[in-house]
């Protein structure tokens, strides 16, 4: 499975760089960054079964690495770095019922050690590291049904504590970290998609609510700028005027003006070239760049970057 960077040389050049493709084809891997290392989790196989594979991709020699398994099998885990251990979270196993382990990787010492497991089996959390200790955010509970719990972790205790809950509960959502605030934009509610935009203040412990995603789309995706929040692209529902249309895909980009506390009104001079949803996306040298997803064409599906 081919790999690539996207590599900046000051803030008016921007590359791709090719790097080796991964050992292991797989798909809902976990990938996570840590001084020059990028680490690829578990994930599932061809036969859609979790796998424990673990590798580390070395930027500067462009070499990948197998690390020892992870202890537990699993797939769309949630992972962090705290200093240079690796803390992975929940996920999927092989009856595709999310799990409550927590397990932790030691760089230093390329051992694998089982910590403290959350209170609820969870997978879908979006997991963010402050200060050392890591909020656990959301995921879908055994029941399918999406929570809106909060949990931190602290390594030095090995326990989690309950935060207050999220306003909205949601799996999938996209977390950033600005100051002593996580912000939590969209995710999802089984096969509906969330606009809640939602923070938490880390030092009163309490959420404050902001205005909606202007418009309702399921695998869109979130990025941060310094002043601003983009929610972008994605696949449009049929609403309830046009019942007998079908799912399509958008290029829509909105942004929320940090500044004025407002979506700002979408032009067509602001939509992506590529209509696309289920794709990445990151802020880089002051741009937002978008990378991969789907995108249609007659009776197929495609790949895109840009």
């Amino acid at each position: 499975m081919p790999v690539s960077i996207m590599a900046s040389s000051g803030i008016t050049s921007l590359y791709w760089e090719v790097f080796p493709p991964m050992p292991t084809c797989r798909v809902y891997c976990t990938p996570v960054y840590e001084d020059g290392h990028l680490y690829v989790l578990g994930g599932c196989s061809k036969t859609g079964l979790p796998l424990e594979t673990v590798e580390v991709l070395d930027v500067e020699s462009q070499t990948w690495t197998v690390l020892p398994s992870l202890p537990t099998p699993r797939a769309g885990a949630a992972a962090v770095t705290v200093g240079k251990r690796i803390l992975v979270i929940g996920g999927m196993n092989y009856e595709q019922c999310p799990l409550s382990t927590v397990e932790i990787y030691n760089s230093d010492e390329g051992k694998w050690e089982k910590k403290a497991p959350l209170c609820q089996p969870s997978m879908g959390i979006s997991a963010i590291e402050k200060d050392g200790k890591v909020y656990a955010l959301g995921g879908m509970g055994a029941d399918t049904s999406p929570q809106a719990l909060v949990r931190l972790y602290e390594p030095a205790k090995d326990n989690w504590v309950p935060l207050p809950s999220m306003p909205t509960p949601r799996y999938g959502a996209s977390t950033f970290l600005r100051g002593n605030r996580i912000y939590v934009l969209g995710g999802r509610q089984g096969k509906l998609p969330v606009t809640a935009f939602e923070a938490l203040d880390l030092e009163v412990k309490s959420w404050t609510r902001y205005p909606c995603i202007p418009s309702r789309r399921a695998f869109a995706s979130c990025t941060m700028t310094e002043t601003s929040f983009f929610s972008l692209g994605g696949l449009q529902q049929p609403g309830p005027h046009n019942f007998y249309s079908r799912p399509h895909f958008v290029n829509t980009v909105e942004m929320f003006d940090s500044e004025q506390g407002i979506w700002c009104k979408p032009c067509r001079s602001t939509r992506m070239r590529e209509k696309r949803a289920d794709f990445v996306t990151g802020s880089l040298g002051g741009r937002v760049v978008v990378a991969g997803g789907l995108a249609t064409l007659p009776n197929s599906y495609i790949c895109t970057a840009t």
